[in-house]
């Protein structure tokens, strides 16, 4: 493909791979932790960890992981003082990120321009340093999902429960979210701040509707999401569109049709299964009466080989 030919998007199809398997990933049990907005609110925070940099004329991606894990940590503090209304945190982190983004961003008129890749993403702005950052969050992710799988898988569920058979609850959801922030951050100069969120949850809203199990669903995650980052990036790089709106409609027209051919499967399964409930109903009340006849309870055997009708 002629595409390929130049570097920016090999660099581009590279970083959006990675970032798809282990973002997909993270979105499976951000959903199950009903933090889905958790990766939106980082996303936000990391903006002003971009704006920062820029502002410290410092490197904006390195300064929006930065700021991301912060916010992360900064989320898990808080969470625990509403712990009843734990969906404060959100709110607050996300108001101090968004409101710090904003002053930084008109304190330097001059990076307002550049912001934009940022924003909604650009295949230009991946570099080489960037794109081994995305490998070693990539790589750092891919070791916590193996090592900590069954502890989070515990901790989705009950937590109380997972903290009762020792497990470090508290130190676990820490390291959680700071891998959260940091993925975030990463996926930044492919879908852009403000579209982050479309890649880590729109890939797991499908599989977990689909999915039978929950490995499953992680595997399903990971495949619906390399498919709306690889066609998402093809259809910008024909059509001359955002990258990251590209990829964030890709994936959310294949969340329609992945919802719509559920439903339609299920709607027909549940026609299948009465079709055969009404006939054997059918069947059942047809032979009811020659098996159930007074001759029965004359035979020689008193009958017993209608004990298993009963």
């Amino acid at each position: 493909m002629e595409m390929l030919h130049y570097d920016f998007m090999q660099r581009a199809f590279c970083a959006g791979s990675i970032i798809a398997l282990v973002a997909s990933v993270l979105g499976v049990y951000l959903m199950l932790r009903r933090q889905a907005l958790m990766a939106d609110m980082l996303s936000h925070v990391s903006l002003a960890g971009v704006a920062g940099g820029a502002y410290l004329h410092m490197n904006p991606t390195l300064t929006g992981v930065a700021v991301a894990v912060a916010g992360a940590v900064a989320v898990e503090y808080v969470r625990r003082s509403y712990k009843t209304y734990s969906e404060i945190s959100v709110a607050i982190i996300m108001i101090g990120g968004l409101s710090t983004a904003v002053v930084l961003m008109n304190l330097n008129k001059g990076i307002n321009k550049s912001f934009s890749s940022y924003l909604f993403g650009s295949v230009v702005a991946v570099n080489q340093t960037e794109l081994f950052l995305m490998l070693g969050v990539a790589g750092i992710g891919a070791l916590f999902f193996i090592l900590f799988r069954r502890p989070l898988y515990q901790m989705i569920f009950d937590e109380d429960t997972a903290k009762t058979n020792g497990i470090p609850v508290e130190w676990i959801s820490l390291l959680f979210s700071v891998l959260t922030g940091m993925i975030v951050a990463a996926a930044m100069p492919i879908v852009g701040v403000l579209l982050v969120s479309s890649l880590i949850v729109l890939p797991a809203a499908l599989a977990i509707r689909i999915a039978p199990s929950f490995t499953a669903s992680l595997y399903i995650a990971m495949v619906i999401g390399l498919i709306g980052v690889l066609s998402g990036l093809t259809a910008s790089y024909e059509l001359s569109t955002p990258p990251g709106g590209t990829i964030a409609l890709m994936l959310l027209i294949i969340l329609i049709i992945g919802v719509g051919l559920k439903n339609t499967a299920t709607k027909l399964s549940k026609l299948r299964n009465k079709s055969k409930l009404d006939s054997t109903e059918a069947s059942v009340s047809s032979d009811a009466i020659p098996r159930f006849t007074h001759s029965s309870f004359n035979h020689p055997t008193g009958g017993q080989e209608n004990e298993s009708l009963v």
